[in-house]
């Protein structure tokens, strides 16, 4: 996946099974930066990174903590997710001193943030049809048809060509 990929994903099994297949292309210093509406599946992506990674879970949504670390298993390159949603300004993603060389770095709504962080990056955005819901990152109702997203890929920087 280092060129540009667009792909269709039908069903929310299917997300974590795309962050899987993402997961185990990632190493240490790579920034994964996921743009989508509210319940578009940002989260379920990275739930399935870190089960690729084999982290320390529950992988969940950082939302009220802003970034989360998920140690690895195994000893490999742990996982940090962040929620840039409330944040007001790269300074202040910069306050949360996260380690970007040891670490894989997820980053939800971190997109016109992380100028300067990385020469290399993913940059990863996922749309939803108008209306639908994940139930796993939202409070959508359970029983709610899932809807397929449309997810594209952009790799930028010397490490992704």
């Amino acid at each position: 996946m280092p060129v540009a990929d667009t792909r269709t994903v039908p069903t929310t099994e299917e997300m974590e099974a795309f962050g899987r297949e993402l997961g185990r292309l990632l190493r240490a210093g790579d920034l994964v930066v996921l743009s989508g509406p509210l319940g578009a599946g940002k989260t379920t992506l990275t739930r399935g990174i870190g089960e690729a990674m084999n982290v320390r879970g529950p992988v969940t949504s950082p939302t009220f903590v802003l970034a989360r670390t998920h140690p690895s298993l195994n000893g490999g390159t742990p996982l940090v997710h962040v929620d840039a949603y409330r944040l007001g300004s790269a300074l202040e993603l910069d306050d949360l001193d996260i380690d970007f060389a040891g670490s894989v770095v997820v980053v939800e709504w971190g997109s016109g943030m992380l100028d300067g962080v990385a020469e290399s990056w993913l940059d990863v955005a996922i749309d939803r049809p108008t209306g639908a819901g994940d139930a796993e990152e939202s409070d959508a109702d359970e029983d709610a048809p899932e809807e397929p997203r449309t997810v594209t890929v952009t790799p930028h920087g010397p490490r992704w060509v």
